[in-house]
């Protein structure tokens, strides 16, 4: 159990870290919110988000779904649209030093859009079927639980701590300027993410 649960830890830690729109989101959050308690609910929903994901493709139900054609292209789809028009939003965002809270999103729009960068990134999606779906099929009993376990435990921490990292860095005296050129790199981020699902859309 050990041993799986060390190697869930590395492989949750290994996917999680490369810089994507979901943790440029929550940090982003955190930077702007005026305290830690008002960033819990892109948190919690990045968090069960992942967890939901990380679950399936252990059941190995992800596969499956991921395999209906029309559901994919409506996937990747919602996923552009969003992240094309997330990206204009936030780039045209402009926070300054007495007002950055203004830069930051309501608790609906926190869980919305957590939710969204979340569940419509296929691309998220496929690396956590192709990498901890697949490691989990080396467990059984007790050991895919702890390295299931390991998984989510893994990303709850990161999220936590990114908003937390985030949060430290919202009352900077530069933060205004910090906030601003953050929106920026946000946005293109985002764009970034969407033309490389249109490219995946149009080659299917």
């Amino acid at each position: 159990m050990v041993s799986a649960s060390i190697h869930g830890f590395i492989l949750s830690f290994g996917l999680i870290l490369p810089l994507g729109v979901q943790n440029v989101f929550v940090f982003n959050q955190g930077a702007t919110h005026p305290s830690y308690k008002k960033v819990l609910p892109v948190i919690l929903t990045a968090s069960i988000c992942d967890s939901v994901l990380i679950t399936l493709a252990v059941l190995g139900i992800s596969v499956i779904i991921l395999k209906i054609s029309w559901l994919n292209t409506l996937l990747l789809s919602a996923g552009i649209l969003f992240l094309m028009y997330m990206g204009y939003v936030t780039w045209k965002s402009k926070p300054n030093s007495n007002s950055i809270e203004k830069a930051s999103f309501t608790p609906k729009k926190q869980i919305a859009f957590a939710a969204t960068v979340s569940l419509l990134n296929p691309h998220a999606i496929m690396d956590t079927i192709g990498v901890i779906g697949t490691s989990s099929a080396a467990y059984f009993g007790a050991d895919k639980i702890a390295f299931t376990l390991a998984c989510i435990f893994t990303s709850w921490i990161w999220f936590l701590s990114l908003a937390y990292v985030g949060r430290q860095t919202g009352p900077l005296e530069s933060s205004a300027g910090f906030l601003a050129l953050l929106n920026k790199v946000s946005a293109l981020i985002m764009w970034g993410t969407a033309i490389y699902l249109a490219i995946q859309l149009l080659n299917k």
